[in-house]
């Protein structure tokens, strides 16, 4: 997979309910994230009832994937079959949050690509209709939810693998692949900033590796050192977080991922605890393997590599299915959801803009 924009993974399907138990849509097919979204919907038991989108060009290529997906005419044709529980939704990022006030008001669920917001009004307004309307405003961070080194690393941690977590550090390298880009990408207004857009991933696994409700955002830079043709481009951001519970963090993401590499980004996580350090090589073993999901392991029992691609699974569809049923939070709480978006965009807002020379 050599472009970010179409990461899908596919797993083994292990479905949480029956049959035509669980009812889904998609509505807003701008990013090629909706497919990965609406798979892991589907191997954890849910079928695709409806697709939306102004392009019928889109609609058609997603119902070759979802076949069983039908056509609508109109947002409101899906928000009001009552079959539906969830939206998934993978629109231009300024326009997620909008959609997913709409979805609420409906009286579904809502399942959004990340970034899911662009300024932190919108944000406010997310964290008032949840309150109101009890509905969910789910992310998708696929670089933990859909990654199996990922996920593994996260059992590791619970099961007291390396201690006390003390630092993350997380790299996040894609490739620009400008020629296929839609032109809201390169737009500011459209998809955030680079950290509110894939540094948002960043944030999410920092908070979760480190098992943190809050952190403050200590140092953030954004460039456009390469790209001068899209001067509201940033290709390259980074910060540095600190935890409510003394946990540090820094991340960096950029678009320079060069052409020789397979896939479409090196990215990899740093884990230091207290009785040792995880690190993962999420989708290459660079020179080494092309394939994905290496975990290494050192604590005090040993050093351990642990490939761990087709083993683990991608737990948080079936738990997101269930949480939607019975009301629960065992996904994702909304609170780290929202905390994970509010960081992003604080990074993002008082990010030093520097490499204009």
């Amino acid at each position: 997979m050599r472009d970010g924009m179409t990461y899908a993974p596919k797993g083994r399907p292990q479905p949480v309910v029956k049959p035509g138990e669980f009812k889904v849509a998609a509505i807003g097919l701008d990013h090629g994230h909706i497919y990965g979204m609406c798979n892991g919907l589907t191997e954890a038991g849910a079928e695709v009832k409806w697709v939306y989108d102004p392009d019928p060009a889109k609609v058609a290529e997603f119902q070759k994937a979802f076949p069983g997906a039908q056509a609508a005419r109109c947002r409101e044709e899906i928000l009001s079959d009552q079959e539906v529980k969830l939206v998934a939704g993978a629109a231009v990022p300024s326009e997620r949050c909008a959609l997913g006030l709409e979805v609420m008001d409906a009286g579904k669920d809502y399942f959004t690509d990340k970034g899911p917001f662009t300024t932190l009004e919108q944000l406010a307004q997310a964290r008032v209709k949840v309150e109101e309307t009890k509905r969910k405003y789910m992310v998708y961070y696929s670089e933990r939810l859909h990654v199996e080194s990922a996920v593994y690393a996260g059992q590791l941690i619970q099961e007291g693998a390396i201690g006390r977590v003390l630092h993350v550090a997380g790299f996040g390298p894609h490739r620009l692949s400008a020629d296929s880009r839609p032109e809201w990408f390169f737009q500011k207004k459209h998809y955030g900033g680079i950290i509110a857009d894939i540094g948002s991933h960043q944030v999410e696994q920092f908070l979760f590796y480190t098992d943190a409700k809050d952190a403050m955002v200590l140092h953030s830079k954004v460039a456009n050192y390469h790209h001068k043709e899209y001067p509201e481009l940033e290709d390259f951001g980074d910060a540095t977080l600190l935890a409510d519970n003394g946990a540090t963090g820094y991340f960096r993401v950029d678009w320079f991922t060069p052409d020789a590499l397979p896939t479409w980004g090196d990215g990899r996580i740093f884990i230091m605890g207290t009785d040792g350090y995880i690190e993962l090589r999420k989708y290459i073993d660079v020179a080494r393997e092309n394939t994905t999901d290496h975990v290494y392991l050192v604590n005090h029992a040993g050093m351990h590599y642990i490939p761990v691609a087709g083993k683990v699974g991608f737990p948080f569809f079936g738990q997101l299915i269930l949480d939607c049923i019975n009301r629960t939070e065992n996904a994702m709480t909304q609170a780290h959801a929202f905390k994970a978006a509010e960081l992003c965009l604080k990074a993002q807002a008082m990010a030093i803009r520097i490499g204009e020379n």
